[in-house]
């Protein structure tokens, strides 16, 4: 699982000293749910739907169960409501050769940059990327000011400059993978992590 589908799966796992080990397999805000597999000395037992439960105690293979948002809710809301935001992505597009945004990403920017300069506590990872046109070198200098040039739109917002990161990685993390010089669009792209 990459690192864009670890949040749609969040495991709740309550443990109290006298009774069983509790696993709630909750999906996230779109519906969408992953996999869990609870494992210990008994055996294994697989979540693979939202709500599914599965309780251990000792070494006894855990027991699978349901229940619903409802109790979820009334048994661990206010934990669940101490949890930090979940992260979120974007992702912007930069025309050939540049740090200047696509059309479609500069009519967009606005409001997501807008939208992650609302959260002031928040850390912002920028990752630039290349297509596979030019040479490693090239291609890591134009991602790091890809990455940079979307910083500097976040810190004219508001965004304190502290808590953001920039990386070029360059054509090292292709999004639709090409052979080299191939010009894909696609690739040549910012993502905005937001934690």
């Amino acid at each position: 699982m990459n690192a864009r589908m670890l949040l749609p799966v969040l495991a709740l796992l309550l443990a109290a000293c006298a009774g069983p080990d509790r696993i709630v397999l909750l999906p996230d805000s779109d519906g969408k749910v992953g996999k869990l597999n609870v494992s210990n000395a008994g055996g294994e037992t697989l979540l693979d739907s939202a709500y599914a439960t599965a309780s251990a105690k000792g070494d006894r293979k855990a027991d699978a169960g349901r229940t619903d948002a409802g109790t979820v809710n009334q048994q661990f809301g206010v934990v669940l409501a101490a949890l930090p935001p979940a992260p979120v992505s974007y992702t912007l597009y930069f025309t050939s050769d540049t740090d200047e945004l696509t059309a479609d990403s500069r009519a967009l920017a606005p409001a997501i940059l807008a939208k992650i300069a609302k959260f002031p506590a928040a850390e912002v990872v920028v990752i630039g990327h290349t297509d596979t046109q030019g040479s490693d070198d090239y291609n890591d200098k134009l991602s790091l000011d890809r990455a940079r040039a979307v910083k500097r739109q976040l810190i004219a917002l508001g965004f304190d400059a502290a808590r953001i990161s920039v990386a070029g990685r360059g054509k090292r993390e292709l999004m639709i993978v090409t052979k080299d010089d191939v010009a894909e669009p696609r690739n040549r792209r910012a993502e905005v992590l937001v934690r």
